[in-house]
């Protein structure tokens, strides 16, 4: 028997309070194309051994990454987690904690908070971080928010190798908070001129290293160039690995970081749930959204650790907050400092190195087949192809023949047809030589 605790006179009651008219007009801001029209077609109930049966064989229609050749990338990658790390984060005084609300009672809980901002602050090579956010594409939007009030400026450059998720979800702040977007067209070929877009009005230019096309470049020059004419410069990074190969945001110059942590210490797990990394200087740190964890030593002189800025103030002043993000990834944070910590400043330059040596050797392999050219040059483990033909029915076919050969660029780019025959390819540590052979002599064929 279903569960329902309100009856009909209870729903009228509640209706006429609020004022609404009906239970449907409460979902009004939910496009219409995200609502469904009737119940989904499944049955209404079922015992606990029907259920196993019916979702394993829905199961069994999905093809694991790693179970055949894997080349998607696009902003989540797989890589290999280390055993300990799930072993670790799943005792049970990780697992059930939550946002410390009291926080000094959970020094656990603050002093693995203290360490993933320390950790972040070392590989993105800026001076304070904050103790994550949801995902990197809420982070990329927390940055060009904070670039706002630093600035007090509401217009923002965004580059055209940006991912577009990012540039998504940063589009529907802008909707609700009123500040201006100025998004460059895509530029598989590299070579847009961002500067030309900045004005008097512009608080910030915002770049992604590796970029969503997988160039790589360095973004010193026009740090300077954005300082001169006050804008602040965010650098976003999809891939947080590349970090152990390539010049720190903060070396560049950077104001603002905005990252995904997911390659470290995290699945891919159907695509979330993720972890964001931010980092800033720390002349800007009141502005930083989220929490800080921050070292101190109690009355009889011990180490401890304690929330040293709570910035959303949600609970008592929601209209002066700097965010009202809800809460920070705090088990996916753990499983990335664990992670990151079992490599240590040497393993990780090492996991670094073997992603982009496999990235070489399979821009070798590819490149050599006829109807295939690298758009990069230069990339860590992730690159765009050109093929003669589009690529969307090209990885439906490989993906057939149990080949998950990457991702369209038209996914991302519907509206643009001379984008269609372009392919996102990565390859990471967990990429093979029989995958690199296969993919290519399966691709090869295809382009035939």
């Amino acid at each position: 028997m279903r569960y329902l605790p309100l009856t009909d006179a209870d729903r009228n009651a509640m209706l006429a309070t609020i004022g609404a008219p009906s239970v449907d007009a409460l979902f009004s801001d939910v496009p219409a194309p995200a609502r469904l029209a009737a119940p989904v077609d499944l049955p209404t109930a079922m015992g606990e051994i029907e259920v196993e049966r019916a979702l394993g064989r829905m199961a069994e229609k999905s093809v694991s990454a790693g179970s055949v050749p894997f080349f998607v990338g696009a902003g989540v990658y797989r890589h290999h987690v280390p055993a300990a790390v799930d072993h670790l984060i799943q005792r049970g005084e990780f697992l059930t904690s939550y946002t410390p609300y009291q926080p000094e009672i959970a020094q656990g809980t603050l002093q693995m908070l203290f360490e993933f901002q320390t950790q972040v602050a070392l590989i993105t090579g800026m001076e304070v971080a904050n103790a994550s956010l949801y995902d990197g594409a809420t982070a990329c939007a927390e940055a060009v928010m904070m670039a706002n009030r630093l600035t007090r400026r509401r217009k923002v450059v965004l580059s055209g190798g940006l991912h577009p998720h990012y540039r998504e979800v940063t589009a529907t702040h802008a909707r609700f908070l009123g500040f201006a977007l100025h998004a460059a067209a895509p530029a598989p070929n590299g070579g847009e001129d961002l500067l030309a877009l900045v004005d008097g009005d512009t608080s910030c230019i915002v770049v992604q290293n590796p970029d969503v096309f997988g160039h790589v470049r360095d973004y010193s020059a026009l740090a300077e160039a954005c300082h001169a004419r006050g804008a602040l410069l965010v650098v976003a990074i999809a891939e947080v690995v590349s970090l152990g190969a390539l010049k720190s945001p903060g070396e560049m110059g950077a104001d603002i970081v905005a990252a995904e942590g997911q390659s470290l210490g995290n699945a891919l797990n159907f695509g979330g749930p993720h972890v964001g990394l931010f980092a800033t200087r720390e002349r800007f740190v009141r502005q930083m959204p989220g929490r800080l964890a921050g070292q101190t030593v109690d009355a009889e002189g011990r180490r401890g650790w304690v929330l040293t800025l709570s910035t959303r103030e949600q609970h008592i002043r929601r209209e002066k907050a700097t965010s009202n993000i809800c809460t920070n990834s705090g088990l996916c944070a753990l499983a990335f400092t664990i992670h990151l910590a079992l490599l240590g400043d040497a393993g990780f330059t090492r996991l670094a190195a073997l992603n982009h040596g496999r990235a070489v050797q399979l821009a070798d392999r590819l490149g050599g087949i006829p109807g295939v050219a690298i758009l990069n040059d230069h990339f860590f483990n992730e690159m765009t192809l050109r093929l003669t033909r589009p690529a969307a029915p090209l990885v439906e076919a490989l993906a057939e023949g149990r080949i998950l050969a990457g991702v369209p660029v038209s996914r991302f780019f519907p509206d643009r047809p001379d984008l269609a025959n372009l392919l996102l390819v990565a390859a990471t540590e967990l990429t093979t030589d029989e995958d690199i052979e296969m993919f290519a002599v399966t691709l090869d064929g295809a382009l035939q």
